[in-house]
């Protein structure tokens, strides 16, 4: 992308004043005033400003991103030079944002006529606007060209371009209003184009053997059923009880199933016994002799509590999960911050009203955190997780859930942050009641917390801790006690789950990433027989 005008203005003082007034790209306001950066990690350099605290930034591909003083953004070109022609070409582009091609010839050229006759009521614009042009080399185009131009741009703003606030992790608004086609929508283009081929009769194999292929063709077959694709959707839960238990696999069952055909029942047993999770998952089927209307009813239950035939009605996390599969990594993303800042502001205005923050948000929290750090996300999962950890009235549940925040504070380097995650762990351990238990006494649920992996991820992460926060000096007194407090817990462990521990600690890397920290895989299992386990709970899948 073209910097041709940007060099010219940082050379020629005369244009850079024409440029700042009264065209409002300002070189020397190109502080922002606070720090901001992109989702993607993508780079970003603020190059001028305006009179009203917006700022003009240049992205790594040249596009010009601008963020105004009232948290939104959006791209308005895709070069310097793009953007120039249409700060010059429009003046009062701010006013333009609703506008689009489709509104008309006629329409445009009645909102900038009015516009710019409103400016030129306090100073003068086409000398200026014919001066900056010759200087800079940018071609004469219509409103109507430049509206194209910047509505195009728009468009692009969002998902490689959305724009975060760096502190606090939420993201800008979109400068403009226009409608964009939904999740579900992009995401799944790709499997409608595949389900086509398979009704075709072609490329079975090679999308039977793609596991986001084969998961996008069945989604698309979720939502567009046809008698014919009995064929094919056979041969697509054969590959997908390959994967084991997904979401996918059981929607392949219930679209097999619902045609009830009992030729299929034996085909379906077999997906069923493949191991011990799809035979779970698959719970409920009717066994081979069965009869096929009891194989559609029970498809059909199925069908009725966890599908359907609006993609509308599926969760996000089906989206974000598919997205992710297919390599659309920004589209997940930004879609996954979307929905955190909407938790993230309830909390807030419950916050400030004196009201409890709603307990519906603690799943959905859950599964942010677990999707963010699928994306390799750390910093939106901390939020996300920090957000979940006060909905934690159990001793259990709060323990797991600290023990998570302080892991995701030591991977963002908040070494501070994560010693402090831990000593409220360890009161918790303490005093279970104290967090918000459901009576004096009554939380029994850590009761034998020594003889778990839950007790054994405690003193890892401790270790970790400390051996990670020992770089900061400043922390030293810290790192000491986080130490001491390590040791102590390790004593308190059973004979089995210290033996564990140290075997574990023994062959540790100085940097602990070892994946089970996440309690939330496996906090309920034992390592002392006789123990009564927690169940572990579920984590999301795609679907």
């Amino acid at each position: 992308m073209s910097d041709h005008a940007l060099r010219l203005l940082r050379e020629q003082p005369h244009l850079a004043e024409l440029a700042a007034f009264p065209f409002n790209f300002d070189l020397t306001r190109a502080d922002h005033g606070e720090a901001v950066r992109l989702a993607s990690g993508g780079p970003l350099e603020a190059v001028a400003g305006d009179d009203t605290g917006g700022t003009y930034f240049v992205c790594g591909d040249g596009s010009v991103l601008y963020a105004d003083s009232e948290g939104s953004a959006g791209i308005i070109g895709n070069s310097v030079d793009e953007a120039l022609e249409v700060l010059v070409g429009l003046p009062g582009w701010h006013d333009y944002l609703g506008l689009a091609p489709a509104d008309g010839e006629e329409k445009i050229r009645a909102a900038v006529a009015e516009t710019e006759e409103e400016i030129r009521e306090y100073h003068g614009i086409d000398d200026e606007r014919t001066e900056l042009r010759a200087g800079l080399g940018l071609p004469e185009r219509s409103p109507v060209e430049l509206i194209g131009l910047l509505h195009a741009a728009l468009l692009r703003t969002e998902p490689d371009f959305l724009l975060l606030n760096a502190e606090e992790g939420g993201a800008h608004d979109l400068l403009d209003r226009h409608p964009r086609p939904p999740l579900w929508e992009t995401v799944l283009a790709r499997g409608r184009t595949d389900l086509t081929l398979l009704r075709a009769g072609s490329a079975w194999d090679e999308v039977a053997g793609d596991r986001a292929r084969r998961a996008l063709a069945l989604r698309a077959a979720q939502f567009d059923r046809r008698e014919g694709d009995l064929p094919l959707l056979r041969h697509l839960l054969k590959h997908e009880a390959e994967a084991s238990m997904t979401d996918e696999l059981r929607l392949a069952a219930v679209l097999v199933g619902l045609h009830g055909c009992a030729e299929d029942l034996p085909l379906l047993y077999e997906v069923r016994e493949t191991d011990f999770d799809t035979w779970c998952g698959l719970g409920g089927m009717p066994e081979p002799d069965a009869d096929p209307a009891e194989l559609r009813s029970w498809a059909r239950g199925l069908d009725d509590s966890l599908f359907g035939t609006d993609p509308a009605d599926e969760p996000l996390f089906t989206w974000t999960g598919l997205a992710r599969e297919q390599g659309l990594v920004e589209l997940a993303r930004a879609a996954l911050i979307r929905r955190l800042d909407d938790i993230d502001f309830r909390a807030y205005r419950d916050a400030r009203d004196g009201k409890a923050m709603e307990r519906r948000d603690a799943s959905q929290l859950s599964s942010l955190v677990h999707e963010f750090e699928q994306l390799g996300d750390t910093f939106q999962a901390l939020r996300a997780q920090r957000l979940y950890v006060p909905l934690q009235t159990r001793a259990w549940d709060r323990v797991s859930a600290l023990l998570r925040l302080a892991r995701l504070e030591r991977e963002e380097g908040r070494f501070g942050a994560a010693i402090r995650t831990l000593a409220s762990l360890r009161d918790t351990l303490a005093e279970p009641d104290a967090g918000g238990g459901s009576g004096s006494g009554s939380d029994k649920s850590l009761g034998h917390w020594q003889r778990t992996n839950l007790g054994a991820y405690i003193v890892e992460e401790h270790y970790a801790v400390a051996r990670t926060a020992a770089t900061d000096t400043a922390l030293a007194d810290e790192v000491r006690a986080v130490t001491v407090a390590a040791g102590e817990l390790l004593a308190r462990l059973s004979g089995t789950a210290r033996a564990n521990v140290e075997r574990h600690l023994a062959g540790t890397t100085d940097t602990h990433t070892d994946s089970r920290t996440d309690i939330h895989t496996d906090t309920g299992a034992n390592l002392d027989a006789g123990v009564s386990a927690e169940p572990t709970p579920p984590q999301p899948s795609a679907g």
